[in-house]
This record gives C-alpha cells, sequence and structure tokens, in this order.
C-alpha cells in the first residue's frame, strides 16, 4: 500500500453521531437515577486515535438543525481536534428527526454489560452524497485515507448508496480504503442481496478489511468455520482459514485483520488481534488487560492500524499499534480513546504502567 503524497486530510469518516447515556460506576440503567452523556459514534472512535496524535481528520456527517444535541457534536468533534462538514436537517416537529440515543452500563465484576440502541428518527439514516463534493474533498483537498464501517453502509438505503459512492470516488483519486464489515443482522433484515451486492463492490475496492469470521461469511457470502470457538487459538485458525478465503475472492486487499477477546470477566479480558499483511501473518498473542469499560475497544484497534499504516511503519509494528490502542480505548469512560502521546501506546504494549514523571 502507498499513501499518496499530497493530502489536506490524513483521515475521513462518514458517521452518525450520537450520544451515549450510562449510569455512573457501572450501575445498571433500570436502577439508576444519575446518567452521564457522552458524543458516540464508532466510526469517530476509530477516528480519534489519529485526531489526538496530531494527525488531521474530517468527518462527514448530518445533523439535526438547531438541536442542542447537535451543538454538544460539534462542540465534542472541535474538542477532538476534528473538522467537519454535514448537512443540517430540519427536525419536522416533537416526532421529527432526533441524533440516536445509545442507552448502556458498563457492567461489573460478574454483572455484563447492558446496551440498549434507540434509533428511532436517526437524522444519520439521511446521509445522502448530493450534499458533498467528493471531487473536491478527494481530488483538490485530497484524503490519505477513507475509514468506512459497516454500520453505516447498512444504515439506510441512502447511506448504502453514499459509502459506495465514497468507495468508487476515494479508488479514482488514490486514497486507500479501509472497511470494517460491521454485520448487524436487524440493519441487513429484508435487504440482503442489495446490501451483499454494496459490501462485495466495497470490499472489492477496499486496501484494509476487517471483521470476524461472521462477518466475512454475512457480508460477503464466503463460506468458512463455524463462528467463534470454545478458546482463541482456534479463533485464530478459524480466523486464518477464512482469510485465506478471502483473499483468493479479494485480491487487492493488503490487509486483513481482526482482534481477539475472551471475557474472564467484566473487568478482565484476555486481549489479542491477528493480522495478514501481503502474504505475512502477524499475531498479537491475546494477554489479559483490565477493563473500565469495553466499549470502544475494537475501534481504538483499528484506529491505531490505520495510524500506524498512515505512519507506515512496518507491518509487525502497525498490529502492535493497534492491539495497544484497543488496549487503551478500554480504559476510558468515553467510548474513544485520548491518547497523550505515542510512547503512552508504546507502553501498554511494553507492558509499562509505571509512573511517568
Amino acid at each position: 500500500m502507498k499513501i499518496r503524497e499530497n493530502y489536506k486530510y490524513a483521515l475521513v469518516v462518514p458517521t452518525s453521531m450520537g450520544v451515549r447515556i450510562c449510569p455512573p460506576d457501572g450501575q445498571p440503567v433500570y436502577s439508576s437515577e444519575l446518567f452521564r452523556m457522552q458524543v458516540t459514534s464508532a466510526e469517530t472512535n476509530v477516528a480519534s486515535i489519529s485526531s489526538y496524535l496530531g494527525l488531521p481528520v474530517h468527518v462527514l456527517t448530518t445533523f439535526v438543525k438547531d438541536s442542542p444535541i447537535a451543538k454538544m457534536i460539534k462542540n465534542n468533534l472541535r474538542q477532538r481536534g476534528m473538522t467537519y462538514e454535514g448537512a443540517e436537517v430540519e427536525q419536522g416537529g416533537p416526532w421529527g428527526y432526533r441524533h440516536q440515543f445509545n442507552i448502556a452500563d458498563s457492567g461489573y465484576g460478574a454483572r455484563g454489560p447492558r446496551v440498549q440502541n434507540d434509533r428511532a428518527g436517526e437524522v444519520g439514516r439521511t446521509l445522502n452524497v448530493k450534499d458533498f463534493d467528493l471531487d473536491r474533498l478527494f481530488g483538490e483537498e485530497g484524503v490519505a485515507v477513507l475509514h468506512l464501517s459497516g454500520l453505516i453502509g447498512a444504515l439506510s438505503p441512502e447511506t448504502s448508496k453514499f459509502c459506495l459512492e465514497l468507495a468508487r470516488a476515494a479508488k479514482k483519486h488514490g486514497t486507500l480504503i479501509s472497511f470494517d464489515l460491521n454485520y448487524r443482522a436487524s440493519f441487513w433484515k429484508g435487504r440482503e442481496q442489495e446490501l451483499h451486492d454494496i459490501f462485495t463492490e466495497i470490499a472489492s475496492v477496499s486496501d484494509i478489511l476487517v471483521g470476524n469470521e461472521e462477518d466475512f461469511q454475512l457480508c460477503l457470502g464466503l463460506e468458512g468455520p463455524e463462528a467463534g470457538g470454545k478458546d482463541l487459538a482456534s479463533k485464530i485458525d478459524s480466523f486464518k482459514a477464512m482469510i485465506r478465503t478471502a483473499k483468493a475472492q479479494y485480491p487487492n486487499v493488503s490487509v486483513f485483520a481482526t482482534t481477539l477477546r475472551q471475557v474472564i470477566n467484566v473487568n478482565r479480558h484476555l486481549w489479542g488481534a491477528i493480522m495478514l499483511n501481503g502474504d505475512e501473518w502477524h499475531v498479537a498473542e491475546p494477554r489479559e488487560i483490565t477493563v473500565l469499560d469495553r466499549i470502544g475497544g475494537g475501534d481504538g484497534f483499528v484506529g491505531g492500524l490505520i495510524y500506524a499504516i498512515i505512519k507506515g511503519w512496518d507491518a509487525e509494528k502497525q498490529l502492535q499499534f493497534g492491539w495497544a490502542s484497543g488496549a487503551l480505548a478500554t480504559t476510558f469512560l468515553t467510548d474513544y480513546a485520548q491518547p497523550a502521546d505515542e510512547d503512552q501506546i508504546f507502553s501498554i504494549w511494553g507492558g509499562n504502567a509505571r509512573v511517568k514523571r
């Protein structure tokens, strides 16, 4: 893979922004009276690694016009060092558009997290290619990496077309494409063939493809081993088998990757990762990490991997940085990691949690 030399934005992400509300101290939603509200989206979780480490990041989204939640989102993106653009959509009254709500607790010990997604009237479902100048973005301004998520790709017919047109424009102008398949059964219901065709085309022009066994089979229709396994060793073997099949069908993809997670309890996980770069396998063997909040760990991994690719590091270092970025994300109450610097992330990989003065 070769990063284009001249670009305004290191990373561009299309996304549907929303908020997450959760009780403090890992308490269940149903027994709580106090809640904390934060801005969130999977795609900006990914982009935060690059923005906090100083790379220019640009967000493509849409907002509810004059909404205080939209203002909160814009303020948050600016705080994270991200620029943004997007249409301002009229709310249309109390039963009109709004930004999505994610209602969740983090769990604690033996009690697992519970998450409810409330996406009725989600303004992000209106994301439309007509609201953006793709020739300006990818041609005149320039983008090093476009990161697409299957969550946005399947959100609505408009967002599906939007992601497809983004991929086509990025490919035309020499931008690398990262695609996290992120299969969601509820998004695909009744649209299976349509989305299979769209996801297949995006995967065919992608440079980086992320997903587990289920993602590859259900999004792309590949045959492969049964998803999951009783231990992480079996998951490594099944992922390798799946990727050999995927690589034969998608020869233009340079990097295939996934995370590996085994939950001991809510606050203790075994965390690993695996990547095929070209013809070489790289594995971050699973090891124990302490988890404050698991949400965003996978996004942190992808964000760290993309950052390392943009920086031009060797493949082994890319995987290590991705693994450590994901581990870092699980130490934050925000869904996204906020790295202080590269050294902080490398210290996590090296197992160095000593105080730095």
